[in-house]
């Protein structure tokens, strides 16, 4: 539903204020993040595709969310641009074709 945005907004390094269903209780959480990807998640036993994010929001050590599509309750895609230099500091491997220079 929201594949083909989320996909112009990794390109174009554009936030976007996503709210899903947490896992642990299922109640609705609100947070801005930058997509990363989309695709499976390499270690995961379920191999189905997901939204990757980085929460920007995140008090834990572990910023990235990997999201299932059904847990995805909405996605609003903001004007504000993320750079990926702030926050991504391993080597990249990604399922999504992007411009981000060094961390392509």
């Amino acid at each position: 539903m929201y594949q083909n945005n989320f996909v112009d907004a990794i390109q174009s390094k554009k936030k976007i204020r996503l709210t899903y269903l947490s896992k642990e209780d299922g109640k609705k959480l609100t947070k801005t993040c930058a997509p990363m990807d989309f695709g499976p998640r390499r270690l995961a036993h379920n191999q189905s595709d997901r939204y990757h994010l980085w929460d920007f929001e995140s008090d834990q050590r572990h910023h990235i969310l990997s999201l299932l599509p059904e847990r995805v309750v909405d996605m609003e895609f903001l004007a504000d641009e993320f750079t990926p230099d702030d926050f991504i500091s391993w080597p990249t491997n990604w399922f999504i074709t992007r411009d981000w220079g060094k961390h392509s």
